[in-house]
């Protein structure tokens, strides 16, 4: 469960993941401001970040590395409060992104930029569940296996980013 992730923990994420990026967000926001249904549920997932490669023909889904998080901020808040409990990225995120984790109980993890192959290993199956036309930004259902990242931002709103510069910063005084 989200609420009990807390800041700075390294996790195995295994399970079912969706993909999503601005283009995908900006529409899912749409559907819901106009009181439609998702073509997912969004109860209790987790989006990545991510516009993967194309495949290989061995693999099940080309380099699969994380994206920057913030141009998700202007949509992240209606979709948490839909029911998104995990976002997984890069960077830091707007302060109402985290007023709504903070509000209905989600967590932001951080994967590694510039690991998009090893990433991509964890990815066991990948299927386009809708917006195809958006190539690499299309939103897939992902199964990922032992899928390593970091918990920056925990339901609390306590930010590793911010946390842990201090800690460093007091371990020099």
């Amino acid at each position: 469960m989200a609420r009990d992730i807390k800041s700075g923990e390294s996790c195995l994420l295994s399970g079912v993941i969706y993909t999503a990026r601005d283009a995908a967000h900006k529409r899912l926001v749409e559907l819901l401001e106009k009181g439609e249904k998702l073509p997912f549920d969004i109860e209790n997932a987790t989006i990545y970040y991510v516009g993967p490669t194309p495949a290989k023909p061995d693999q099940v889904i080309g380099s699969a590395g994380p994206t920057t998080s913030y141009r998700m901020d202007a949509y992240s808040p209606a979709l948490i409060a839909a029911g998104e409990t995990g976002m997984i990225g890069k960077g830091k995120r707007g302060a109402e992104v985290v007023e709504a984790m903070k509000k209905y109980g989600a967590v932001y993890f951080a994967a590694i930029g510039g690991a998009g192959a090893l990433l991509s290993s964890c990815i066991k199956s990948a299927e386009v569940v809708c917006y195809e036309d958006l190539g690499a930004e299309a939103v897939r259902r992902l199964v990922v296996e032992d899928l390593p990242v970091v918990a920056v931002i925990d339901s609390e709103g306590n930010n590793l980013y911010e946390n842990g510069r201090k800690a460093y910063l007091d371990s020099l005084a």
